[in-house]
């Protein structure tokens, strides 16, 4: 880096306090190979002129949330979305103020919707875990589910466990809750290709309509909430369903919530030294047949999102390549290093 002592000594300091506070505990790191050698490695792969401005990145601009920041936003769930979307279903029910509602009645319809609804996981970023453990006593632990394509068995169990608690045998569920980490373009969670639609929405619906006109009430409420999102993803879902709803007339539309939007001014913009870098050192022989779906490779992140964010238990691709790809030992072009290597679910076959 060409540091002299006073500077190198100030910088370790930061190092020392950033990898312990957070950059440390990533998932993605092993042991012996933390946050300090991941970067060493990392910026070796630049050239002597382009190193400070990677590092100045990495310092000033990076956006890392942490296992206590994305647990806080898992715990804002339940008081602030789950808890009012029932009460609101109350009073939409009911045709009157919540005030106006006598408190013993108001107690036990909260009891029965919240006992209605269940919470699927659509990624294990969902951390269905902690939303369970940090509703202990409020919500059962027969109502969370990891996955969310469910089994017309599965489907049974559920509806069983529902009617025997309730003791009510004609009971059926009122709500679903659909819950991920984060959205970054939204083409994951719901698109069109060559006019099929395909996704995590519809693969939810594919298992949830078979058993619709059994399981579930005839006006159930479909919820969906991320803990995270980027603003650009939000409008680009809420468009995107209202195509989906022409073509599907049974389809409940469902309600999206957020517990943190990051805004469009943290993306990495063509005015900065990094977006160069970017551009420089960028191997397109990482790229697969799912790099077409968000467009423009993954150079800027798919969906060309250019985001500078790592999530504490992975690095979503929406981030620029160069924070989370590795090359392959066979590509020709330039070897990229990951600094937060991302655990993917789609890579190329090992063996072609």
């Amino acid at each position: 880096m060409g540091w002299d002592t006073e500077q190198a000594r100030k910088e370790f300091e930061w190092l020392d306090l950033v990898s312990k506070l957070k950059y440390d505990h990533y998932r993605g790191f092993i042991a012996g190979a933390r946050f300090l050698e991941s970067l060493a490695d990392w910026l070796q792969q630049f050239k002597k002129e382009d190193r400070k401005a990677a590092y100045e990145f990495i310092s000033k601009k990076l956006i890392y949330i942490s296992t206590a920041e994305i647990n806080h936003l898992v715990r804002l769930t339940y008081p602030k979305y789950i808890l009012k979307s029932i009460y609101k279903k109350i009073v939409q029910q009911e045709g009157r103020p919540l005030y106006q509602i006598q408190r013993s009645y108001l107690k036990n319809k909260y009891k029965r919707f919240l006992r209605e609804t269940l919470f699927l996981g659509l990624s294990d970023g969902a951390q269905i875990d902690v939303l369970r453990r940090c509703t202990s006593g409020i919500i059962s632990n027969e109502q969370f589910f990891v996955a969310y394509q469910i089994h017309e068995d599965k489907w049974n169990t559920l509806l069983a466990d529902l009617r025997k608690v309730t003791n009510d045998p004609q009971a059926r569920f009122s709500s679903v809750y659909l819950i991920d980490d984060f959205v970054g373009s939204g083409k994951t969670f719901l698109r069109k290709e060559k006019d099929e639609w395909k996704g995590k929405l519809v693969k939810f619906w594919d298992s949830a309509k078979v058993i619709q006109s059994t399981h579930f009430q005839q006006n159930w409420k479909l919820y969906v909430h991320h803990y995270l999102a980027f603003n650009n993803a939000i409008e680009a879902i809420n468009t995107t369903q209202d195509e989906f709803i022409k073509e599907h007339d049974n389809y409940t539309k469902a309600d999206f919530s957020f517990s943190m939007v990051l805004p469009e001014s943290i993306c990495i913009a063509p005015n900065c030294e990094f977006y160069n870098i970017i551009q420089k050192y960028y191997d397109s022989d990482i790229e697969n047949e799912h790099a077409d779906i968000g467009g423009q490779g993954f150079k800027m992140g798919f969906s060309s999102c250019a985001l500078p964010l790592v999530l504490e238990h992975n690095t979503p691709n929406n981030s620029v390549a160069l924070l989370w790809a590795e090359s392959q030992l066979s590509s020709a072009n330039h070897k990229m290093r990951p600094l937060f290597r991302r655990r993917e679910r789609h890579t190329k076959e090992l063996f072609a």
